[in-house]
């Protein structure tokens, strides 16, 4: 949340500027996280020769610029564009949009509640930061795994139960999906049954944050598709189902098989 930023940044960060003014030597920009003014030297542009800034920067204009030098005393910020590779731009404003989006959220919060957003931050942002690396990512496992993460890291309930209900009204969590054909046989009488209630114990790997679905493509061969919230998630699971179903089945006396599909 914004009320957690402190009040200067550090060189070498990363941060998101708004171009206010321009002159011949360069531009003053507004740091939009620190509300500070810096400088964007003309040097500091392009690494090219720059003949024209006006060519490269505009009033108005967002930008990821690199912290150069901080000078509290005298409240300069002297900062740079050509310094910032492209990863570091698309990463950064990634991270500045989850920001943005877990303030936002917040602050619903609070005015459900009818809390300061400097209390909420106090009882709860603090404890995201510290178990999940950053709010939106402990907003993140709310919405897809219920207020008991909250719980669990000590956010009061009353707080807890509303956090989940925005979050999961306001956080569409992206799914990834793994799959793979299973071939499945039993020689017993009951064999389709033993199939059947294998595959139907696979529900049971299931979390909060992770599904499981069984088709039939053709007897014998089921497809098993997992969906989670990480590539790493869902194929342990997968991995688990398919080894359990595999083993239940030559307990019986069958065999079966596996596949990984793309």
């Amino acid at each position: 949340m914004e009320l957690k930023k402190i009040e200067w940044p550090e060189e070498g960060d990363l941060v998101i500027a708004t171009v206010k003014t321009i002159t011949d030597y360069g531009a003053y920009v507004v740091l939009d996280e620190y509300q500070k003014e810096g400088l964007l030297h003309v040097s500091e542009v392009s690494s090219g020769w720059v003949r024209n800034i006006h060519n490269f920067v505009r009033e108005g204009q967002k930008f990821v610029l690199k912290v150069l030098r901080v000078d509290t005393e005298k409240g300069h910020i002297d900062l740079s564009l050509r310094r910032v590779t492209k990863r570091e731009r698309k990463e950064k404003i990634l991270l500045w949009k989850k920001e943005r989006k877990a303030d936002s959220l917040m602050r619903s919060v609070s005015e459900e509640l009818k809390m300061p957003p400097q209390e909420t931050y106090e009882k709860v942002g603090i404890l995201l930061e510290k178990e999940f690396g950053g709010i939106y990512e402990g907003l993140e496992k709310t919405s897809r795994e219920g207020a008991e993460v909250l719980l669990k890291v000590g956010a009061p309930e009353n707080i807890a139960t509303v956090i989940e209900k925005i979050a999961k009204e306001k956080i569409k969590v992206p799914m990834v999906k793994v799959k793979g054909i299973m071939s499945l046989q039993c020689p017993k009488s009951n064999g389709v049954n033993l199939i059947r209630d294998s595959l139907l114990n696979a529900q049971k790997f299931e979390t909060k944050g992770a599904k499981i679905r069984v088709y039939v493509v053709a007897p014998p061969r089921y497809r098993i598709v997992v969906s989670a919230a990480d590539y790493k998630e869902a194929e342990e699971i997968l991995d688990g189902v398919t080894k359990v179903v595999i083993k239940n089945i030559e307990k019986v006396g069958g065999q079966g098989a596996f596949k990984r599909e793309k």
